[in-house]
């Protein structure tokens, strides 16, 4: 009896095992793995195990089927007997024995499967997959030779399945950008990630989504030397700006190009007129809806760092600097002037927010779907948005929950909102 019982606990541990390879391959991620694919032969085994999931779930299947099989025919053929006859010899009715025989025989084995070749080995397997699979993979991969007819024939099967099922076509295993960003936001709790970092990766993210007209500096803000200056009204004008890249604009108002500052302090320093037509540098010029990753090649294949942001119609909208660039990576409540903060939070909870801040960081942060703002790029935008108007002082609106309220105009530009949260 002894014997028996043994095999039937192997059996059972047999089950945890194929139970925890199976969870651990397909809980592995790829991107651990591969990296240890050189070193490792088990991790180079699990990889490829994972590349074809339906024969290896196969694999393991027929092994979990035919252990189950085998210790529940033991139970019930052995063990069950067994107890049945110690009951009648204690003087239990045989009708009464044979029903607890058998029975507490199969809740006894069904109790110790559930907890040594299930929920154990599950768990370890969840706590560390990575590991458990480069451990498995190996015996995994034998099983897997060993079973290949009978699993051809259960693949085939399947598939003639799925198809009458009308589930045709190949399964998509793509990352999107949310599971990325719950990646994020665990390894950040988890203490894999400090803070800074976490919105810094999530700001690249935030880039690649971006138009220029997102990264520029708009037209009003930035401060330009006009073409035609006098050299004491450009000296005057450089002193006013000092920028170690100034913008040049005509008459007409339109950007004509750059004046380095250190090359007008060394015209200064020589007691020289400051020229401002012999200065000039030309940079490259861009469309307003060039995307954000094409800026940040254009930038670094210039020589100043610096394009000019046009519209469709020819407008000059704006300027890209790399420090724009950083600024949306870093976010714009890193990068802010402390003067004018991007989002400050009072003492009721209330957000007072700059309309300038860029709607898919607002947005990010405080959970809000990203198309709230429709195809603007600012908070402000996002209330034109949902407002179809431009409004006025004092004017609100109830966006997914929250209150958006105007307490600060620029002529008619959106300067300042007092965001806060409604009650459900």
């Amino acid at each position: 009896m002894i014997w028996e019982i043994l095999l039937i606990f192997g059996l059972v541990v047999l089950n945890g095992v194929l139970a925890m390879s199976e969870l651990a391959i397909v809980s592995a991620r790829p991107a651990r793995l591969k990296p240890l694919e050189r070193r490792s032969r088990g991790a180079a085994m699990a990889l490829r195990l994972a590349e074809h999931p339906g024969r290896f779930l196969s694999t393991v299947q027929i092994g979990i089927t035919m252990v189950g099989v085998l210790s529940g025919a033991l139970s019930g053929a052995t063990l069950g007997l067994r107890l049945q006859g110690w009951l009648v010899a204690n003087g239990v009715p045989a009708d009464w024995a044979a029903t607890l025989g058998v029975g507490g025989v199969v809740v006894a084995i069904t109790y110790v499967s559930l907890i040594v070749g299930e929920l154990v080995p599950k768990q370890l397997a969840l706590r560390n997959p990575e590991a458990v699979a480069i451990r498995m993979a190996p015996a995994m991969t034998v099983l897997s030779v060993v079973a290949a007819p009978v699993v051809w024939f259960l693949e085939r099967s399947g598939r003639v399945v799925l198809w009458l099922l009308r589930a045709r076509g190949a399964g998509s295993a793509k990352v999107t950008e949310e599971e990325v960003h719950l990646l994020l936001t665990e390894a950040a709790e988890g203490g894999v990630l400090e803070a800074e970092e976490r919105e810094m990766m999530a700001g690249v993210m935030r880039l690649g989504d971006r138009t220029a007209r997102a990264l520029m500096t708009p037209r009003h803000e930035v401060d330009m030397l006009p073409l035609d200056a006098t050299g004491a009204e450009a000296v005057a004008a450089i002193r006013r700006i000092a920028r170690p890249r100034m913008p040049v604009a005509d008459a007409a108002g339109d950007v004509v190009g750059v004046v380095l500052l250190s090359e007008a302090f060394h015209v200064v320093s020589r007691r020289e007129a400051v020229d401002i037509r012999a200065l000039l540098h030309e940079v490259p010029v861009i469309s307003d809806q060039t995307g954000a990753l094409d800026v940040l090649q254009i930038l670094n294949r210039s020589q100043h760092h610096l394009v000019l942001v046009y519209d469709e119609y020819g407008h000059f909208e704006g300027i890209i600097s790399s420090g724009d660039v950083l600024e949306a990576i870093t976010g714009a409540i890193a990068a802010s002037d402390s003067d004018e903060p991007a989002m400050v939070t009072r003492a009721d909870g209330s957000l007072l927010v700059a309309g300038w801040m860029p709607a898919d960081e607002f947005c990010d942060r405080l959970g809000l779907p990203r198309d709230i703002a429709g195809e603007y790029d600012t908070v402000a935008g996002l209330v034109l948005h949902q407002m179809h108007r431009i409004p006025e002082l004092g004017a609100t609106v109830t966006v997914e929950g929250h209150r958006f309220e105007v307490i600060d105009l620029d002529g008619r530009r959106i300067d300042k909102l007092l965001v806060s949260r409604q009650p459900d």
